[in-house]
């Protein structure tokens, strides 16, 4: 695997493709304690800067412990197509109405009652510094390069790796 380090408009690009592609990713707070606190959360959009945006209600756990503490860590496993993403960032939570319904989709309705729900908050994550692992192909492809390298000796290319510069 190369490495690849990505600096401001490419690395933003990579944490937007990368945060879109998986969707899911573990949200974990409270990173001065033991345990640590990691909730599965859905990415609703990667604006411009490289920011990640969800939604959240008020009165989580999550919530709380980033009116305590800012900085969190999103994990990002796309295992399908050997894509992950770690972002540390500060979090902030955002109550503006009118970009919780931006955000919002019909999807969300499993969790709040509409976008004027008074309990939905966002929740914004501006990356600090990233890490990205991309693999060229897929899975099968991935893991037939990985025999192949320890069967021949040789090395495989399959994929890059590299730190994400904002």
């Amino acid at each position: 695997m190369s490495t690849k380090n990505l600096y401001d408009d490419k690395a933003r690009a990579k944490i937007k493709e990368l945060a879109e592609d998986v969707d899911f990713c573990m949200l974990v707070t409270n990173m001065d304690e033991k345990p640590l606190s990691a909730v599965p959360m859905s990415t609703k959009q990667v604006d411009d800067h490289g920011a990640v945006w969800f939604l959240s209600k008020k009165t989580s756990e999550h919530n709380r412990n980033i009116e305590k503490d800012s900085d969190v860590q999103l994990l990002y496993s796309g295992t399908s197509d050997m894509e992950f993403l770690s972002m540390y960032g500060e979090a902030f939570i955002e109550t503006n109405r009118e970009v919780i319904k931006e955000l919002y989709s019909k999807a969300d309705n499993a969790w709040f009652e509409g976008d004027d729900d008074p309990e939905i908050t966002a929740i914004k994550v501006n990356p600090k510094e990233a890490y990205y692992w991309d693999n060229k192909d897929n899975k099968m492809v991935t893991l037939f390069k990985l025999g192949m390298a320890a069967v021949t000796g040789d090395d495989q290319d399959i994929g890059e790796k590299g730190k994400l510069n904002i």
